[in-house]
């Protein structure tokens, strides 16, 4: 039997209870909305010595891989360490009500978003550059420098006190800030490691705004944390380097295989060597015509007739790429020091290619290369990068599976080879590395051609990416990637391995509220509505 008063106040009951929470859910959005726009007012009175702007910022959404772009709600141009820290602060203060992020953003060297914030903050740390570096040239020199210095400049200044800094990337236009917070890689790491296991002391603004001086003996934690961190933890400001003395010149010294197996076992041996090259890198040549004539402006064969004869057009060839540094008054050494290393070396030996050059224009190679892409219009493009770090005993099988098969020519951009040892790498950073004595940077540097639909083109690139990255996951190869890109937090979990829950428990004792680095897409700012 039917009772239609109930049934009328049932429904009656069921529309107010809609109601209301069709209410509370509009004011609790009016509210975070109004925070929001509120936002601009408040940052406008934070008492700085730089300013922001809200206006003009278009630069902040790009960087060097030009696939991602997203707008800041405002840039931070700070002028003292106190600036990053008031900012901080002062969101961190507004709490999970603020959707406000931070993103700490160097050169703009970034490939996949990761030093933009969507609405959020981004702090143009180049704006604390052009500081006076501090030297200490005693017996462990070293210098200290702001985390928005260019390590170009480093350079420059540290040859001023016949120093350098030990470790570096390929390329200098980065700021320290920028590599310290993902490793730093190059040649030099199969001696000194990467350049965050080359740091005596760092400075540090947490996601909560508190300034912290770190090292090995004080606040290591912290120190370990964000070295390699990517930026989840704290912002790195400055940074005390460790220097050696510096060379004069260089031997830079090319030669090929046809034989990966020869080729990575002579690496191997180099970079074993107690007395060995100052630099090992090697490159992947697939499908290129005239390889050895292209390098002739720069190098010098040590047989021009049986180098001109050398064919490489449809072969897969590696390059070994090393140099000797030297003064000089001491070139008779480097030279018989170089002549007994590649004496031990299996390489085809029509292909050996040498040339002498300063430290610096060895060391700034890729700016010249990017002054002459830049002259084409070809440096601001897609960049779809993809870096791995692969296990020794995987390395054959990769090189197998990939070179000449999934990759079937190197039109497309460089694609770097070479080992390091795992002894020169600090497990208690937050950085993760193959657990093998030796593993190998495998970086496939691509460029594409903008609007392009074909085999130069981005979808083409990110295509080979995905086909290498599946091929490694069927085959359980135990790669890792650097300057890792992921989507998901299961995907970073996967990536961090073991080392996880020690990674979420630095990012809730330093930012607890997820406010740093959300370019990275590790963590996401939990904002309450209520």
């Amino acid at each position: 039997m039917n009772f239609p008063y109930v049934s009328f106040a049932k429904h009656n009951n069921i529309l107010f209870i809609r109601t209301l929470m069709i209410l509370l859910l509009s004011c609790a959005t009016i509210r975070v909305d109004f925070c929001f726009s509120s936002v601009p007012t408040s940052l406008r009175a934070l008492p700085l010595e730089g300013n922001f702007t809200f206006t003009e910022n278009e630069f902040a959404a790009r960087d060097y891989g030009n696939q991602y772009h997203f707008l800041p709600l405002a840039v931070l141009h700070p002028k003292s360490v106190s600036d990053i820290a008031n900012t901080i602060k002062h969101i961190w203060h507004m709490g999970p009500l603020s959707k406000l992020t931070v993103a700490a953003r160097g050169h703009g060297h970034s490939t996949r978003g990761q030093a933009q914030a969507d609405h959020g903050i981004v702090i143009n740390m180049e704006s604390l550059g052009g500081q006076v570096m501090q030297f200490n040239t005693g017996q462990l020199p070293y210098v200290d420098v702001s985390a928005g210095d260019l390590w170009i400049n480093i350079l420059h200044e540290s040859l001023k006190h016949g120093l350098a800094p030990k470790s570096w990337t390929d390329y200098l236009h980065l700021t320290v800030g920028g590599t310290l917070s993902n490793a730093g890689i190059s040649g030099q790491a199969f001696r000194h490691g990467p350049q965050i296991s080359n740091v005596h002391q760092l400075e540090v603004v947490t996601g909560k705004g508190d300034v912290v001086n770190c090292s090995e003996k004080q606040n290591a934690d912290l120190f370990h944390s964000v070295l390699g961190g990517l930026g989840q933890f704290g912002i790195i400001t400055k940074a005390r380097i460790s220097l050696e003395p510096a060379p004069k010149m260089v031997k830079w010294i090319r030669v090929l295989y046809s034989d990966f197996s020869t080729f990575s076992r002579d690496q191997e041996l180099l970079i074993s060597a107690e007395h060995t090259f100052d630099y090992i890198e090697g490159l992947v040549i697939i499908n290129r015509t005239d390889v050895l004539n292209s390098w002739r402006s720069s190098f010098s064969p040590q047989d021009p007739a049986q180098a001109s004869k050398f064919i490489s057009d449809g072969r897969t060839l590696f390059c070994l790429e090393l140099t000797k540094n030297f003064n000089p008054d001491e070139v008779d050494t480097a030279n018989k020091e170089v002549e007994n290393l590649l004496s031990k070396l299996s390489y085809i030996q029509s292909t050996l290619l040498m040339t002498e050059v300063s430290y610096v224009e060895f060391l700034d190679r890729v700016h010249t290369s990017e002054l002459k892409l830049r002259s084409k219009g070809m440096w601001d493009v897609p960049h779809p990068w993809l870096n791995l770090l692969i296990p020794r005993s995987k390395i054959k099988y990769f090189a197998q599976g990939v070179f000449g098969n999934i990759l079937k020519d190197t039109k497309g951009g460089p694609v770097l080879i070479y080992p390091v040892n795992k002894s020169k790498w600090d497990n208690r950073t937050s950085f993760v590395f193959p657990e093998e004595d030796i593993f190998y940077m495998v970086a496939f540097l691509f460029h594409a051609v903008p609007s392009s639909a074909g085999t130069n083109g981005l979808e083409h690139f990110l295509t080979l990416n995905k086909r290498i990255l599946d091929f490694c996951a069927v085959a359980h190869l135990g790669v890792k990637q650097y300057l890792a890109h992921y989507t998901t937090q299961e995907q970073w979990q996967a990536h961090f391995g073991q080392r996880w829950e020690v990674f979420t428990q630095r990012k809730s004792t330093y930012d607890p509220l997820a406010i740093l680095a959300p370019g990275q897409r590790i963590f996401q700012k939990r904002v309450s509505i209520l």
